[in-house]
């Protein structure tokens, strides 16, 4: 790797770079990294931190980036002192939520000499290609946010900004948890319906009352990013029959279908048959009462569409958009998935 964590300019790779495919599916959490051969295989592979470049900057978040990719091209058996440059590079990146994000990616990506082709994707599109035979259909991920992406196979997709209150977005375990806090705080002071979130919601951090857990948040005893663990508890109480608690879980729902069905609509697949795969933390988990209030809304929504959920891990995903790129036999995409046991 040269100066300022960039590759030899093109040409200057090695054998096993010829052809060879990059897959990258990088989360706000963690980073998945596969060198792939053009027929299907993974030659090898790697894992690292989350994606962020909002706390660290683009510039740092793809060196680390880059770094992964060094130690995946390692795996491959590709030797350290001749990098490599690929084919072709699909990146899913966490927050590349606009496509001016997206194209500042590939902009840093290309700097890296990593190849002549780059495509940069909001890392949900990983999720739904992951779930799907075909690049169509559409996703909502629902994890620490929402989100929802679809596609078609002549290269149309939908897409929501997915940044936050700011762009009408509400839900994911984020979400869920502030809900959560602000019925449990009206609940115990009397402002708001009583409900079994405000003794849940501090038991679940060894407190006896919501004030003692409003203190503790606010002076920084428990850190706000612990908020996510909430999400879990507003789907205990809610399955013990709180009707505040059950009230929550009802948005989410309609949340996930609003955004299905309107991106459905934007793709021309509200009136035929086509999947809505579900993923994320928080519906991966299937939680009955929201699995439930979904099909039930969808079925009103979308009658036509099929519910699935997505449990490959996205990094497949980004490989078979890689595939895709490179109009690659369907073989390929067959053998891609065996490798990851799908």
């Amino acid at each position: 790797m040269g100066v300022n964590g960039t590759f030899p300019a093109a040409g200057a790779g090695t054998p096993l770079a010829a052809g060879t495919l990059l897959a990258v599916d990088a989360g706000n959490s963690k980073t998945d990294v596969a060198v792939l051969s053009g027929d299907g295989r993974v030659l090898g592979a790697a894992r690292g931190g989350g994606f962020q470049p909002p706390l660290v900057g683009v510039a740092a978040a793809v060196d680390g980036l880059v770094e992964i990719v060094g130690r995946a091209w390692a795996a491959a058996g590709g030797p350290v002192d001749s990098p490599p440059v690929f084919a072709h590079v699909t990146a899913c990146l966490a927050n590349a939520d606009l496509p001016v994000e997206e194209r500042e990616l590939e902009q840093a990506l290309h700097a890296r000499r990593l190849s002549g082709s780059v495509r940069v994707h909001n890392d949900t599109f990983a999720v739904l290609r992951a779930g799907i035979d075909e690049p169509r259909g559409v996703a909502v991920v629902c994890g620490a946010g929402i989100n929802c992406v679809g596609m078609t196979p002549d290269g149309r997709t939908a897409r929501f900004p997915a940044i936050g209150k700011l762009s009408g977005d509400w839900g994911g375990g984020g979400g869920l948890a502030e809900e959560a806090l602000w019925c449990a705080a009206r609940g115990e002071d009397g402002r708001g319906e009583p409900t079994g979130l405000s003794r849940a919601l501090p038991a679940h951090f060894g407190l006896e009352t919501m004030y003692a857990l409003i203190e503790a948040l606010h002076l920084g005893r428990i850190p706000m990013e612990r908020r996510h663990e909430l999400a879990p508890v507003l789907f205990r109480v809610s399955a013990a029959g709180d009707p505040v608690a059950l009230s929550l879980v009802h948005r989410l729902a309609e949340e996930v279908v609003a955004m299905a069905s309107v991106a459905l609509g934007r793709l021309g697949l509200l009136d035929e048959p086509a999947p809505v795969l579900l993923g994320g933390s928080v519906l991966a988990a299937r939680h009955p009462q929201l699995e439930e209030r979904i099909r039930a809304l969808l079925a009103v929504r979308a009658p036509k569409a099929a519910v699935g959920f997505v449990t490959a891990p996205p990094v497949l995903g980004a490989g078979l958009l890689a595939l895709d790129e490179t109009a690659a036999d369907p073989s390929a995409a067959a053998r891609l998935r065996e490798h990851y046991g799908v």
